[in-house]
């Protein structure tokens, strides 16, 4: 069977999108992981099925490297948006849905030949941030540990991240894991991905959990997110138990097309 995608990638975390709208591939947990692979297939953090869908523009279903079915992805989000308006299948503005239920997107920017876009994508709303005395929890549309630290380009991020993600506080599916140096109204962060099961160069659900915890650790919101892939922006409404309006905000860039026998 061939495989129509689309290689995407947003401040280097990338994915494999195959837009389904008109025809539905059986793809099996196998398939996925080895279209993901970096040495025997496409090479991804992830793969996204674009679906149809009858209440929204089209559904996105998300699926780590590992070939599993997972939950939101904020730079996913992002990129099928921009994928979606590239072949029509939505406009600038979009609502689709998603593991978590509903998205807003919108591409408030791209070039001439629509390879590079900027996308806005409209997280859900959080609750119930637990606080610890060394970290925050909470979820995103993925859950999300976040620790601050003093120097995180020295970390061994791998190792310690790993430790984390599999220990028994978050079993028994486990967690993402997000070190995090505040700067002044700055933030750099890494982040350890469950089922890709490694540092990727950003993550989207990772940096508004930790834009939001840096809020509550401070009181203030930070202005710019760096990360190792590049920079983003994550603003919200804060409450008294509620964030909401939460908005991530980034470019996103289509790699190349192609086509691949499975």
């Amino acid at each position: 069977m061939k495989l129509n995608f689309s290689k995407y990638q947003a401040n280097g975390n990338d994915f494999v999108i195959v837009d389904e709208t008109a025809k539905q591939y059986e793809l099996n947990e196998e398939q996925i992981a080895k279209l993901c692979h970096r040495r025997f297939g496409i090479g991804a953090d992830g793969l996204i099925r674009i679906l149809p869908s009858g209440n929204y523009d089209f559904e996105m279903q998300y699926y780590n490297s590992d070939g599993r079915l997972a939950s939101m992805c904020g730079n996913g989000g992002r990129c099928v948006a921009a994928e979606a308006f590239r072949k029509g299948i939505s406009d600038k503005e979009t609502a689709f849905h998603a593991f978590d239920g509903r998205h807003n997107a919108r591409i408030t920017d791209y070039n001439p030949n629509k390879t590079r876009f900027y996308v806005e994508l409209q997280m859900n709303d959080v609750t119930n941030v637990d606080k610890a005395e060394n970290y925050f929890f909470l979820d995103t549309g993925s859950p999300h540990y976040v620790e601050f630290v003093g120097k995180v380009a020295e970390m061994d991020v791998v190792s310690e991240g790993r430790k984390t993600r599999n220990s028994e506080l978050f079993t028994p599916d486990g967690t993402n894991v997000n070190f995090v140096e505040l700067s002044g109204d700055r933030l750099f962060v890494r982040t350890y991905e469950r089922g890709v099961e490694d540092e990727t160069l950003s993550c989207g659900t990772g940096v508004t959990a930790s834009a939001i915890a840096a809020y509550l650790k401070t009181g203030k919101k930070v202005k710019e997110i760096h990360t190792l892939g590049g920079d983003f922006k994550v603003d919200f409404t804060p409450g008294k138990e509620t964030f909401s309006d939460i908005w991530l905000k980034g470019p996103a860039e289509l790699v190349f097309e192609g086509s691949i026998e499975i």
